[in-house]
């Protein structure tokens, strides 16, 4: 985290950056009354101190305030790396700013946006990914359990944001954003925050509709098919199972051709408490809780 903004950055390389939000800055008090602050009350929306979501029924100047903070503190922190730079014509090449950021209406789906082929819209497209080549851009997918990719592909500068929940997931929105990409060399990869296995237990049936998704979407490797159950999901009880979203996403990618550049396990949005969930918002029945992004851009 940055000392005062909840944002890490998880990644730079070439003009690329990679930064995950989340809903509280990370600080060592453990006390009741910070947990409270954190998690909220039970029957009280939980919207944090960055919320990026403007469909959660938060304030929507707040929120439209919150995105273009991030924005500015994904410049102040590029800028001061920058500056940290001794090779001064580094610090030339690398100075241009991100001049906005790019969000989506997200459907859990796999239709992609190509940012660049379309006119800047007050009212975002439908989409569970964006793809970008052009310097100064930002994607930014916002999740509260879900699991967010962004990649990036060095010999075409080419970058993209994706929304993979389990029917993203299903529906082969990795492999449909991949496919968007040039064979001119490797896709590199990032999985940000979401919900681990531990903690997403559903009814059999998701499992069998993922499965039956990446056997009609050929996003696995037959072995990975073969032994679906054994290598996703854990029984748990009354015939529920716990299933494991971000390494089905990362094997996901592997099959498409990508390589994922960070460790597994991620950090858990659900454990956390520093981030949104969703399943926390329903378990401690809140009728909101707020949207973190996973955010790539290329200067």
């Amino acid at each position: 985290m940055t000392n005062t903004f909840p944002m890490t950055m998880i990644a730079q390389i070439d003009n690329v950056a990679v930064f995950q939000t989340a809903a509280f800055l990370h600080d060592d008090i453990d006390d009741s009354a910070a947990k409270n602050q954190r998690t909220g009350f039970e029957g009280q929306s939980n919207y944090g101190e960055l919320n990026l979501g403007l469909h959660v029924n938060d304030n929507a100047l707040q929120v439209l305030d919150n995105r273009m903070n991030l924005l500015a503190a994904i410049n102040n922190l590029l800028a001061a790396i920058n500056e940290q730079l001794t090779d001064k014509s580094a610090q030339n090449e690398q100075h241009e700013a991100i001049n906005r950021l790019h969000w989506v209406s997200q459907v859990h789906g796999k239709h992609i946006h190509d940012v660049d082929a379309t006119t800047l819209n007050m009212a975002p497209l439908s989409a569970d990914a964006m793809v970008s080549q052009q310097n100064g851009r930002g994607l930014a997918i916002m999740t509260a359990d879900c699991v967010p990719i962004v990649l990036y592909q060095p010999t075409s500068g080419k970058i993209a944001a994706i929304h993979a929940g389990w029917q993203g997931l299903a529906c082969g929105v990795i492999q449909e954003t991949v496919n968007r990409f040039t064979d001119s060399g490797p896709i590199q990869a990032w999985i940000g925050v979401c919900i681990s296995q531990e903690n997403y237990e559903v009814n059999t049936d998701v499992r069998d509709k993922l499965l039956s998704g990446c056997i009609a979407n050929q996003t696995l490797s037959q072995a990975h098919i073969d032994n679906f159950v054994s290598l996703f999901s854990i029984s748990s009880y009354d015939d529920k199972i716990k299933l494991d979203l971000p390494k089905l996403a990362a094997m996901q990618l592997e099959a498409a051709g990508a390589t994922v550049m960070n460790d597994l396990p991620v950090d858990c949005s659900y454990a956390d408490t520093h981030y949104y969930s969703y399943r926390r918002q329903t378990h401690m029945q809140q009728p909101a809780t707020g949207r973190m992004a996973l955010v790539i851009v290329r200067r």
